[in-house]
């Protein structure tokens, strides 16, 4: 059976500790420089993936560098702990690699990680940009907002898939601003939407006072602290939040019950799938970072897929067929690691009725 891998790692100090609980009695730094000299590991055996096509298993393999540190430590050590965990997952037999989180965005987005080893690679943004626009627009559509006419903001707009995701909306809707922290990047993304699509967009780099007017907002940032926080948001607005670790402050959920926080590329695993590890999903749901490694290697498609900073529409239209002919498909709406239920969206789109109302008194 042809196998895939997919790379994880601890997000923060809070992940290292729920799996070795001493860590939580010591001070982060200390974890941290700790873990930093750990080998790679096998996180666990993923079996189960099916399809009306073929199957597939495979093995989360787990580097031990925090955000922080992939983002923090010089280049080139977190490459080269990076392509080590790429070398454990040959040795495992898998002919695919999905990176997952951060080390799909450290260096060269995969491009130096596929050139050192001997399987395929893939960061699976493809399909996490597939998701999160198909999610955005499900939720317009309950929320009652007319995608077209809305004020849409792309916060991280200049990465490789804040920047095709404002491409593609840009051809669903009239008012997209986009927000990032370089101008001349911004500038130059912002032009090649109009010739590609004839529509003048906005650009900024100041978060709070783009999402002041925004209806949707997609953000996919790669810092690792949150950026939006509860005031920042007018009521009814709608954020789809594709950054891992996440943009959007906890605090919004606990402030603002008149605002809808959904997370990005959530999807459903075709087959009787056994992650065999707790991410802190429920079963059968995967991110779709992980869903594209499932679906490449499902389709025998062991070739680099998503690498590099530029996504092609092409790209994204591919995968999303692929996902369909093997059953993946967009899980519920998810805030905050719980469900979303329909109740309390209806709550939220009254809530939110009843602060413009105010607001304009």
């Amino acid at each position: 059976m042809n196998k895939f891998a997919f790379m994880i790692h601890p997000l923060d100090v809070h992940d290292v500790a729920r799996k070795f609980p001493l860590a939580k009695k010591l001070p982060d730094s200390l974890v941290e420089n700790v873990f930093r000299f750990f080998p790679p590991v096998k996180a666990s055996h993923i079996t189960g993936v099916k399809s009306a096509y073929a199957e597939t298993e495979g093995y989360f393999v787990g580097c031990t560098l925090t955000t922080r540190q992939m983002l923090n430590l010089p280049e080139r050590y977190v490459l080269k702990k990076i392509i080590e965990t790429g070398k454990l997952a040959e040795q495992l037999g898998a002919k695919i690699l999905g990176l997952g989180a951060t080390t799909s965005v450290v260096g060269d987005a995969g491009i130096t990680v596929a050139k050192n080893l001997r399987i395929a690679v893939t960061t699976g943004n493809s399909y996490t940009v597939y998701t999160a626009l198909e999610g955005t627009r499900k939720a317009a559509e309950i929320m009652g907002v007319d995608l077209a006419e809305a004020e849409v903001v792309i916060i991280g707009a200049t990465g490789s898939i804040g920047a095709i995701c404002a491409r593609i909306m840009a051809r669903e809707t009239r008012y997209i601003t986009l927000v990032a922290r370089n101008l001349e990047k911004l500038e130059a993304l912002a032009r090649q939407i109009m010739l590609e699509s004839g529509l003048a967009v906005s650009i900024t780099t100041d978060v709070k006072k783009a999402l002041s007017k925004a209806d949707i907002v997609i953000t996919v940032t790669s810092s690792a602290e949150t950026i939006i926080q509860p005031e920042y948001l007018k009521p009814g607005a709608i954020v789809c939040d594709v950054a891992r670790p996440r943009d959007v402050s906890k605090k919004v959920a606990e402030l603002r019950d008149d605002v809808l926080i959904i997370e990005g590329g959530m999807v459903e695993v075709p087959g009787d799938v056994n992650f065999n590890f707790n991410f802190g999903y429920p079963p059968k749901l995967a991110l779709a970072c992980m869903a594209e490694t499932m679906i490449l290697a499902l389709e025998g498609r062991f070739e680099n897929f998503t690498l590099g900073r530029e996504l092609t529409l092409e790209q994204v239209e591919e995968i999303g067929k692929l996902a369909k002919k093997h059953g993946f498909r967009l899980a519920g709406f998810r805030s905050f690691e719980r469900p979303v239920e329909e109740q309390q969206i209806e709550s939220i789109r009254q809530k939110a009725f009843a602060n413009r109302v105010a607001l304009r008194a």
